[in-house]
Protein backbone atom coordinates (compact mmCIF):
# COMPACT_ATOMS: atom_id res chain seq x y z
CA UNK A 1 0.00 0.00 0.00
CA UNK A 2 2.82 2.40 0.80
CA UNK A 3 4.41 1.86 -2.61
CA UNK A 4 1.09 2.60 -4.34
CA UNK A 5 0.94 5.94 -2.54
CA UNK A 6 4.57 6.69 -3.35
CA UNK A 7 4.52 5.88 -7.09
CA UNK A 8 1.05 6.23 -8.62
CA UNK A 9 0.72 4.90 -12.17
CA UNK A 10 -0.29 7.19 -15.05
CA UNK A 11 -0.46 10.40 -13.06
CA UNK A 12 -0.33 13.40 -15.35
CA UNK A 13 1.78 16.47 -14.70
CA UNK A 14 0.39 19.93 -15.52
CA UNK A 15 1.53 21.09 -18.96
CA UNK A 16 2.96 24.38 -17.66
CA UNK A 17 5.14 22.49 -15.15
CA UNK A 18 6.36 20.10 -17.87
CA UNK A 19 7.23 22.98 -20.23
CA UNK A 20 9.08 24.75 -17.42
CA UNK A 21 11.16 21.59 -16.79
CA UNK A 22 11.99 21.27 -20.50
CA UNK A 23 12.98 24.91 -20.81
CA UNK A 24 15.06 24.88 -17.61
CA UNK A 25 16.87 21.69 -18.64
CA UNK A 26 17.62 22.86 -22.18
CA UNK A 27 18.79 26.30 -21.01
CA UNK A 28 21.04 24.71 -18.37
CA UNK A 29 22.46 22.44 -21.08
CA UNK A 30 22.92 25.48 -23.33
CA UNK A 31 24.89 27.29 -20.61
CA UNK A 32 27.01 24.18 -20.03
CA UNK A 33 27.75 23.91 -23.76
CA UNK A 34 28.63 27.61 -24.03
CA UNK A 35 30.94 27.56 -21.02
CA UNK A 36 32.27 24.00 -21.29
CA UNK A 37 31.40 23.59 -17.60
CA UNK A 38 28.91 20.77 -17.01
CA UNK A 39 29.10 20.97 -13.22
CA UNK A 40 25.80 22.82 -12.75
CA UNK A 41 23.91 20.50 -15.13
CA UNK A 42 25.28 17.52 -13.23
CA UNK A 43 24.72 19.03 -9.78
CA UNK A 44 21.07 19.83 -10.54
CA UNK A 45 20.40 16.29 -11.79
CA UNK A 46 19.33 13.25 -9.79
CA UNK A 47 21.77 11.28 -7.66
CA UNK A 48 21.54 8.39 -10.15
CA UNK A 49 22.50 10.72 -13.02
CA UNK A 50 25.38 12.14 -10.97
CA UNK A 51 26.63 8.65 -10.09
CA UNK A 52 26.72 7.65 -13.76
CA UNK A 53 28.06 10.88 -15.27
CA UNK A 54 31.01 13.01 -14.20
CA UNK A 55 31.34 16.56 -15.54
CA UNK A 56 34.12 15.25 -17.81
CA UNK A 57 31.81 12.49 -19.11
CA UNK A 58 29.15 15.07 -19.94
CA UNK A 59 31.71 17.24 -21.74
CA UNK A 60 32.52 14.24 -23.96
CA UNK A 61 28.86 13.34 -24.51
CA UNK A 62 27.95 16.87 -25.56
CA UNK A 63 31.19 17.64 -27.43
CA UNK A 64 29.60 17.44 -30.89
CA UNK A 65 26.74 19.71 -29.86
CA UNK A 66 29.24 22.18 -28.40
CA UNK A 67 31.41 22.09 -31.56
CA UNK A 68 28.39 22.68 -33.79
CA UNK A 69 27.47 25.79 -31.75
CA UNK A 70 23.85 24.65 -31.53
CA UNK A 71 22.05 27.32 -29.53
CA UNK A 72 19.15 26.33 -27.31
CA UNK A 73 18.22 29.93 -26.44
CA UNK A 74 15.16 29.60 -28.69
CA UNK A 75 13.35 27.65 -25.94
CA UNK A 76 12.84 31.00 -24.19
CA UNK A 77 10.71 32.21 -27.12
CA UNK A 78 9.41 29.08 -28.84
CA UNK A 79 7.12 26.70 -27.04
CA UNK A 80 8.38 23.12 -26.94
CA UNK A 81 5.96 20.77 -28.70
CA UNK A 82 5.32 17.59 -26.72
CA UNK A 83 4.93 14.18 -28.38
CA UNK A 84 2.47 13.09 -25.67
CA UNK A 85 1.08 14.37 -22.41
CA UNK A 86 3.75 14.14 -19.72
CA UNK A 87 2.99 11.34 -17.28
CA UNK A 88 4.51 9.79 -14.21
CA UNK A 89 5.05 6.07 -14.73
CA UNK A 90 4.64 3.25 -12.21
CA UNK A 91 8.25 3.75 -11.08
CA UNK A 92 7.63 7.41 -10.27
CA UNK A 93 9.58 8.77 -13.25
CA UNK A 94 8.38 11.67 -15.34
CA UNK A 95 9.08 11.41 -19.06
CA UNK A 96 8.77 14.33 -21.45
CA UNK A 97 9.49 13.98 -25.17
CA UNK A 98 9.03 16.34 -28.08
CA UNK A 99 10.80 19.03 -30.06
CA UNK A 100 11.46 22.75 -30.21
CA UNK A 101 10.23 24.10 -33.60
CA UNK A 102 13.46 25.82 -34.59
CA UNK A 103 14.68 26.19 -38.15
CA UNK A 104 16.54 24.94 -40.15
CA UNK A 105 17.09 22.22 -37.53
CA UNK A 106 14.50 21.25 -34.95
CA UNK A 107 15.81 20.20 -31.58
CA UNK A 108 14.26 16.93 -30.43
CA UNK A 109 14.39 15.97 -26.77
CA UNK A 110 13.59 12.95 -24.65
CA UNK A 111 13.93 13.77 -20.97
CA UNK A 112 13.26 11.74 -17.85
CA UNK A 113 13.08 13.03 -14.31
CA UNK A 114 12.75 11.53 -10.86
CA UNK A 115 11.38 13.18 -7.77
CA UNK A 116 13.82 14.08 -5.01
CA UNK A 117 13.02 16.39 -2.08
CA UNK A 118 9.74 17.34 -3.79
CA UNK A 119 11.58 18.49 -6.94
CA UNK A 120 11.90 16.89 -10.36
CA UNK A 121 15.56 16.14 -11.06
CA UNK A 122 17.02 15.11 -14.40
CA UNK A 123 17.52 11.36 -14.74
CA UNK A 124 18.10 10.93 -18.51
CA UNK A 125 18.66 13.31 -21.39
CA UNK A 126 18.68 12.62 -25.10
CA UNK A 127 18.97 15.49 -27.58
CA UNK A 128 19.09 15.27 -31.37
CA UNK A 129 18.41 17.52 -34.34
CA UNK A 130 16.17 16.90 -37.32
CA UNK A 131 15.68 19.01 -40.45
CA UNK A 132 12.63 21.20 -39.76
CA UNK A 133 10.58 20.05 -42.79
CA UNK A 134 11.17 16.39 -42.02
CA UNK A 135 10.13 16.88 -38.41
CA UNK A 136 6.94 18.70 -39.46
CA UNK A 137 6.01 15.90 -41.85
CA UNK A 138 6.64 13.31 -39.15
CA UNK A 139 4.57 15.34 -36.70
CA UNK A 140 1.65 15.46 -39.15
CA UNK A 141 1.69 11.68 -39.46
CA UNK A 142 1.28 11.50 -35.65
CA UNK A 143 2.94 8.11 -35.40
CA UNK A 144 4.53 7.46 -32.00
CA UNK A 145 7.50 5.55 -33.42
CA UNK A 146 11.22 6.12 -33.52
CA UNK A 147 12.37 8.71 -36.07
CA UNK A 148 13.41 7.51 -39.50
CA UNK A 149 17.22 7.16 -39.44
CA UNK A 150 17.41 8.89 -42.84
CA UNK A 151 15.52 11.91 -41.44
CA UNK A 152 17.81 12.45 -38.48
CA UNK A 153 20.75 14.65 -39.39
CA UNK A 154 22.82 13.60 -36.40
CA UNK A 155 22.46 12.16 -32.96
CA UNK A 156 23.90 14.75 -30.65
CA UNK A 157 23.72 12.96 -27.32
CA UNK A 158 23.97 9.35 -26.32
CA UNK A 159 23.34 9.31 -22.58
CA UNK A 160 25.22 6.88 -20.38
CA UNK A 161 22.17 6.31 -18.22
CA UNK A 162 19.55 3.82 -19.33
CA UNK A 163 16.47 5.32 -20.98
CA UNK A 164 13.35 5.59 -18.86
CA UNK A 165 10.78 2.89 -19.38
CA UNK A 166 7.78 4.06 -21.44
Amino acid sequence: MASAERTPAKVQVPLDQALLLVRATLLTLNDANRSGNYGVLRDLASQDFQARNSSADLALVFAEMRRSNLSLFSVMLLSPQLAAAPEIDAEGRLRISGYVPTSPQQVKFDLAYESSSRQWKLLNINISTTPAQTAKAADQEQKPQAPNPKAVSRQVVTPKVAPAKP
